[in-house]
């Protein structure tokens, strides 16, 4: 979208008196909110809420690392951050829902204490009927991981820790 199109688009949402507005474009995304003009934002956020369900998983990751790791650590809490020092992170690269294995029934692909290496697969993110292979970027221990099977995941969202080998 050039400046052109955007100046244009914007004369028009005025003239229409129009609130707030979004659009995607493949990889560009435009967001326009004009302050003021409060009542059609409860509408926009309705659709938008409705319509995809991303907007609505975008609030889980923020909330269910913590709350996932805090009855899961027990009386390991205090004793986390002294381990997190030189961890490795493998985030989710895409949205989509997290598969710990192949096919149901089958064993997952890692768990925490297995040795993993470079170019191994952790897991299987499932975005739009695709799934993908999701492998380690290092070679390292399996130390954690933060999602569950069949939970949707945000992009970004932290998925395995592991610590690198020497």
């Amino acid at each position: 979208m050039n400046q052109k199109e955007l100046k244009e688009l914007i004369e028009f949402l005025i003239e229409k008196d129009i609130a707030e507005f979004e659009l995607e474009r493949g990889d560009v995304k435009v967001r326009i909110r004009r302050a003021g003009a409060q009542p059609a934002v409860p509408e926009t956020r309705i659709i938008a809420m409705a319509a995809p369900a991303a907007p609505a998983v975008m609030e889980v990751p923020a909330s269910a690392p913590a709350a996932a790791s805090a009855p899961a650590a027990g009386d390991g809490a205090a004793a986390q951050p002294d381990n997190e020092a030189g961890l490795h992170t493998i985030n989710s690269p895409i949205v989509g829902t997290f598969y710990e294995s192949p096919s149901p029934g089958s064993p997952p692909f890692v768990k925490p204490g297995d040795v993993v290496e470079a170019g191994q697969v952790l897991c299987i993110i499932e975005a739009m009927k695709l799934m993908n292979e999701i492998e380690a970027d290092v070679a390292g221990e399996v130390v954690k991981r933060f999602v569950t099977n069949n939970q949707p995941v945000e992009y970004g969202q932290p998925l395995f820790s592991l610590r690198p080998r020497a």
